[in-house]
């Protein structure tokens, strides 16, 4: 027996069709509402004028800042403050971790041999106490960059000899070869690369040639080969680990002989990226900032809107000088033989 529609069909009645909604109409993914400790103040005055110099800065030296690509929150707040993150080794990166901002490309362009003077013109201009310099990875090259690196950190030196310098670098493929060639003799004072996540979840956060035992093979190399810098790494939470897994994860780093941590909130840069688990109370940043100087670390920075290299220079200095009254908004600051530093912004978990 046919069916009622297939009858229809037959005697050419026309058959009931679907309503399109026309793609204008269509409604758009829901924004979920972010807690309110995510609130932060735009800068106005002197400050506004401090962040335009530095954006035109990197605009006129055709530089990329990781403060723009990733979409940082903290974007003004660190300009302003005499920190600022660069990117180099091109635009967009040879793998696709499905939690970053940051573009995919499988082939990218060669490496500019401008850069690392670009570099330094930018670093020059902006009056900076810290820069952070960090990299796409490189996939496509012999050593994954390594040598490109390591001239934009010598360049950058040999031009502000003062300013502090972090390289947030990628884990060069495992390759502990290149890795020795970029620290030896490196100006560096901070070495990190990020595990991002919990063990756990490395297939579902990273890409699938990265994993958190090669990220932390790549950190306990850096400090045999280089003792002198402090090397440093960073977790974010909200992508679906547990509060056991953060602690068991710091004890992890601090065995491979981390010395700086910074943990902060996972936000999601569009609806194609990882979506977020939770949204811990600040006082859990607090409990967990706490764990990490008990179990030896140098110094931590731990709160929603903390990223790797928000004020980044700040940790830094508070790690060498435990009197320095500096503040990071919004974070609890521990650095060893110093009591906590409170947060500004947050107070027991709301404003």
């Amino acid at each position: 027996m046919g069916s009622s529609q297939g009858d229809e069909a037959m005697s050419g009645k026309p058959l009931p069709m679907a309503e399109r909604t026309p793609p204008a109409s269509r409604p758009k993914p829901k924004r979920e509402r972010l807690p309110p400790w995510f609130k932060t103040a735009l800068p106005s005055g002197e400050q506004q004028a401090i962040f335009n110099t530095t954006k035109a800065a990197v605009k006129d030296n055709t530089l990329h800042t990781v403060c723009q690509e990733a979409r940082c929150p903290n974007i003004h707040d660190c300009w302003v403050s005499g920190d600022a993150t660069f990117m180099i080794a091109g635009q967009e990166c040879t793998r696709g971790c499905r939690f970053c901002a940051v573009g995919t490309i499988k082939t990218p362009p060669p490496l500019d041999v401008d850069e690392p003077t670009n570099l330094a013109n930018a670093v020059e201009s902006m009056n900076l106490r810290h820069a952070v310099i960090t990299v796409v990875n490189r996939d496509d090259l012999a050593d994954s960059g390594a040598d490109h690196y390591k001239q934009c950190i010598e360049a950058v030196h040999k031009r502000q000899p003062q300013v502090t310098l972090e390289l947030l670098c990628s884990d060069l493929a495992g390759d502990h070869e290149a890795l020795a060639h970029l620290l030896e003799g490196s100006p560096l004072s901070v070495f990190a690369h990020n595990v991002e996540c919990v063990p756990r979840l490395d297939a579902t956060v990273r890409d699938h040639r990265a994993s958190f035992s090669q990220s932390l093979e790549i950190l306990r190399a850096a400090k045999q080969l280089r003792p002198d810098i402090l090397t440093k790494s960073s977790i974010m939470v909200g992508v679906g680990e547990t509060d056991e897994e953060i602690t068991e994860t710091l004890g992890m780093l601090k065995e491979a002989g981390v010395d700086l941590v910074t943990i902060g909130q996972y936000l999601a840069p569009s609806h194609k990226h990882l979506a977020v688990d939770r949204f811990p109370e600040p006082h859990m940043y607090d409990e967990w900032a706490q764990h990490a100087i008990g179990i030896g670390f140098s110094g931590i920075a731990s709160g929603p809107l903390v990223r790797s290299s928000f004020k980044a220079g700040l940790l830094l200095r508070k790690t060498h000088d435990p009197n320095n009254s500096e503040s990071m908004p919004g974070a609890y600051v521990y650095v060893a033989n110093q009591g906590n530093q409170a947060p500004v912004h947050l107070k027991s978990g709301m404003e």
